[in-house]
């Protein structure tokens, strides 16, 4: 008798586990994927736990699937109370509601912080750890954040199940350290493939990309972008171009340094310092060239 009630027991306390598993869902993880560096950044920016970020992201836009977020970039469901950008409208506890409207994710995610830090309501949070997250789910369900009577509980769910705890520890970021899946989509379009190469992170553009759109995907500035590449914000991109994700370097690898790289036909000195990840005002100073030196195909120029 004593082994029956046991094994009902075991089978009891197993249900909650085999219940979760059953929960996990690829397009979580892909959001996970694509917005955990912006919410650790956010987390060392403004104090808010990046599990919380992430679980609240998940949860108000359906994994960046809702109308809120397709439409508006509004990641967070937050109305325009005190907002005096754009809005978009939906039903929600009253009909027609204005809902706040951003240029990209990385915005909606910039102005939730700033949301909690700014709401007086919201100021006993930030006295709790950065790990404690069940106290952060439970004081924004207090603090009116959402209506849903279950709204912590499904929050501390989502963050135990995709272990977005484990953000909370983080002491830096970086936003492109996992290469992505060239067949990995959001939104029924294929996510760019990241690659690696001097110390940074590049792209290739394909035909329609503009910076804007990049920046959606990457969930950073298009401006930034723009100026990393020493272009304007809205220039055309080329298919097959290289788009780098951060600051170029002033010299190209290492193993360049006895090398010569030796121009050929259509290149130019922007397209050298693309394709080596260097500034092109350190490619033309390494080779004591100003902006007016006409490139001559075969001509020698040094990379570090």
């Amino acid at each position: 008798m004593k082994k029956y009630i046991a094994l009902v027991a075991f089978l009891f306390a197993a249900i909650p586990t085999v219940y979760a598993q059953s929960k996990w869902n690829a397009r979580y993880q892909q959001y996970i994927d694509q917005y955990k560096d912006c919410a650790i950044e956010q987390m060392l920016k403004w104090k808010v736990p990046a599990s919380i970020t992430l679980a609240q992201g998940l949860l108000e836009s359906s994994a960046g699937q809702s109308r809120l977020a397709t439409k508006g970039n509004n990641h967070f469901g937050i109305k325009c109370h005190g907002w005096s950008g754009p809005g978009i409208y939906q039903d929600d506890d009253h009909n027609n509601e204005c809902f706040r409207s951003y240029k990209s994710p990385y915005e909606s995610f910039e102005d939730h912080s700033r949301f909690l830090v700014n709401g007086q309501r919201y100021q006993g949070l930030f006295k709790l750890k950065l790990t404690d997250y069940k106290g952060w789910a439970r004081g924004l369900k207090a603090a009116g954040y959402a209506t849903n009577p279950k709204y912590a509980d499904r929050l501390i769910d989502i963050i135990q199940l995709y272990k977005l705890y484990e953000y909370d520890q983080a002491k830096s970021y970086d936003k492109f350290i996992n290469e992505r899946s060239h067949d990995t989509q959001v939104g029924g379009q294929p996510l760019h493939l990241i690659k690696m190469y001097n110390d940074n992170y590049y792209l290739y553009a394909r035909r329609g990309d503009t910076f804007r759109s990049i920046g959606q995907e990457i969930g950073i500035s298009y401006k930034k972008i723009a100026k990393y590449n020493e272009r304007d914000k809205d220039d055309a991109l080329e298919d097959g171009e290289i788009i780098w994700l951060k600051k170029k370097k002033k010299r190209a690898p290492k193993e360049y340094k006895d090398y010569l790289h030796y121009v050929r036909e259509g290149e130019s000195m922007y397209s050298i310092a693309q394709k080596y990840g260097i500034r092109l005002k350190s490619l033309y100073k390494m080779n004591h060239m100003t902006p007016d030196h006409s490139l001559l195909v075969g001509e020698a120029l040094r990379l570090r």
